[in-house]
């Protein structure tokens, strides 16, 4: 009799554990897999857990650092990116489907930012964000410039015009149509001078006076500064760089001042934007006539146009 007992006891344990390990099976929402239709991988019995962590492996990319290169100098960091597991799951327990369309992501910011380089001018964007900005110098050419920003507003394009601070002067009306029409204004100097051969005290001066006129015209504060033709030297970098202001120079020069055929203009310099590119333009002729084909070749490319702040910071576009 007890031998009977103790096996009935057994019997009535397993049935027990059998049961309660049913119910956390069918509760369990990581454990039911997908078909092979809608899974990344070829297994049926795979999770929709499991699938997420391929997904992972797959779509997640790491950050990037911001450096100084050799050749281009300063070079912004970009953000990594991340399957959210949670948010991803969430988002694809109703259909119990992987669906990659619905894939949530996080991202993931480098260990080293821009500010925490040494201070060096910057000639491009990071090469991994898909964008290009047009750095518009202005110290001459306002006949120009309401057709330019016409055809900039009918494209859908933010640009980073750059201005002298004499310029805002005498054109207070075409300095508050640029910011109006929602571009970047940034620092040019006061009155065109070559950077890299005058004393400190002058570069400081020449950097806070227009500063100071464009926050007395525009209401805003520019943090970017474009040299005059180009023309810098590393003490010109430290004094923006004090000033909290960042030396930017181009990665393709259009040049447009010298006149060229517009259209071949345009078609050269779109066949060498790439990733991160920096377009220097001025207000003439032949940048507003070849302006739009140029927009459109650059699009065609997968690469988006916007102000020089937005391609440098390290947000992503994905």
């Amino acid at each position: 009799m007890k031998k009977q007992l103790f096996a009935l006891t057994i019997f009535v344990l397993i049935l027990v554990l059998v049961s309660q390990n049913r119910a956390t099976f069918d509760s369990d929402p990581y454990i039911h897999g997908q078909t092979a239709a809608t899974a990344p991988v070829d297994s049926e019995k795979s999770s929709l857990y499991d699938q997420l962590e391929q997904a992972a492996e797959t779509f997640n990319e790491p950050p990037i650092d911001a450096v100084v290169d050799k050749v281009w100098k300063a070079i912004p960091g970009y953000n990594g990116k991340v399957v959210d597991m949670k948010a991803s799951y969430e988002a694809m327990e109703k259909s119990r489907e992987f669906d990659k369309n619905k894939l949530i992501f996080k991202e993931i910011p480098p260990e080293v930012h821009l500010k925490d380089l040494p201070p060096a001018p910057l000639y491009k964007g990071n090469p991994a964000k898909p964008m290009a900005s047009f750095l518009i110098n202005v110290s001459w050419g306002e006949e120009h410039l309401p057709k330019m920003l016409k055809i900039l507003r009918e494209e859908k394009v933010k640009a980073t015009f750059f201005l002298e601070g004499k310029w805002v002067q005498k054109n207070p009306k075409l300095a508050n149509m640029i910011l109006e029409e929602g571009h970047e204004v940034g620092n040019h100097a006061y009155s065109h001078p070559d950077m890299s051969t005058i004393s400190k005290g002058r570069i400081t001066q020449e950097i806070k006076q227009t500063n100071e006129t464009i926050e007395a015209v525009l209401s805003v504060k520019p943090t970017l500064f474009a040299p005059p033709s180009g023309s810098y030297n590393e003490e010109v970098v430290r004094i923006a760089d004090r000033m909290n202001m960042t030396t930017i120079l181009w990665t393709i020069d259009t040049i447009d001042w010298k006149d060229p055929d517009p259209y071949q203009m345009a078609d050269r310099t779109a066949s060498k934007v790439e990733n991160g590119s920096l377009i220097l333009m001025h207000p003439t002729d032949s940048a507003v006539t070849g302006l739009k084909s140029m927009i459109q070749q650059i699009k065609e490319k997968n690469i988006q146009l916007n102000t020089v702040s937005r391609l440098l910071d390290e947000s992503r576009l994905d």
